[in-house]
């Protein structure tokens, strides 16, 4: 979704054409010794090409750099390629980049073949569903696409969902609801005020607030106390399930205070 939406971008308003191809691939050790540190062997290739305006080599140099950017101010946080290198690395994958000014980009993520056979899925049993939740969520994120996503895995639960699209638009709605707001989900890092400067300010108005700090990075320092304690993290790219069991466990009273308080990049 990451690599489709930075397609999009590259292309602006102009025609153009994104293409998604899978293919299985072996890379020998001509290819690996070319491309380090590529190792030998059986792999799936993923390829996301764009007709976009493509990259000069300082940029593309730099664009799985957590927070480089080279979109206007609140057009993006510079997050987006660096999760898709994390997720590939995780993997046991690697992430390669073709891109020349004004010719376009393409991406091959190749990722290890598995051996094991595929089962068919079978009816997701009820006791491994998420329950069901209640309650009203203020969701604060600055990508479309993510906020997006998790409005419509909050919604399909249950919940009643307020959407922001960065802090003050989050502070703005909570001024003018009359009910309660059971949870608060931010990003921490969006343009014009960081989530937890966020939380803070509402923590004011509605000390009970549950809140959730979205991220793609997780760096421990525990000497900042810029985190409300109590509050729970889920780091992207997160799964539905792991968003709304996050926010169930909030509720539940589940998730522990740490001594420490935690820093997300």
């Amino acid at each position: 979704m990451n690599l489709a939406v930075n397609a999009r971008d590259a292309m602006g308003k102009k025609t153009g054409n994104l293409t998604i191809r899978t293919r299985n691939v072996t890379l020998d050790d001509e290819w690996s010794k070319a491309h380090p540190p590529t190792v030998p062997g059986h792999y799936v290739l993923l390829e996301v090409e764009d007709t976009g305006q493509g990259m000069d080599a300082q940029t593309k140099a730099r664009i799985f750099e957590p927070f480089f950017t080279t979109k206007e101010l609140g057009k993006g946080t510079g997050l987006g390629l660096s999760t898709v290198y994390g997720v590939v690395k995780q993997s046991g994958g690697y992430i390669w980049v073709e891109s020349e000014v004004g010719k376009g980009t393409k991406f091959q993520i190749f990722l290890p073949q598995s051996g094991e056979s595929v089962q068919a899925a079978g009816p997701e049993k009820d006791s491994e569903s998420p329950v069901r939740g209640f309650g009203t969520i203020l969701l604060a994120e600055d990508e479309e696409a993510v906020r997006d996503l998790a409005s419509e895995f909050l919604k399909a639960s249950g919940y009643t969902v307020l959407v922001a699209k960065d802090g003050l638009e989050a502070l703005e709605i909570a001024e003018q609801r009359r009910g309660s707001i059971h949870v608060l989900v931010t990003d921490v890092v969006m343009p014009r005020m960081r989530g937890t400067e966020l939380a803070r300010k509402l923590k004011r108005c509605h000390p009970e607030l549950k809140i959730v700090y979205m991220s793609g990075y997780l760096e421990h320092d525990s000497q900042d106390g810029s985190y409300e304690r109590g509050a729970a993290f889920l780091q992207k790219p997160f799964t539905r399930e792991s968003l709304l069991l996050k926010i169930r466990e909030l509720i539940d009273g589940k998730v522990h205070e740490s001594s420490e308080s935690v820093v997300v990049g």
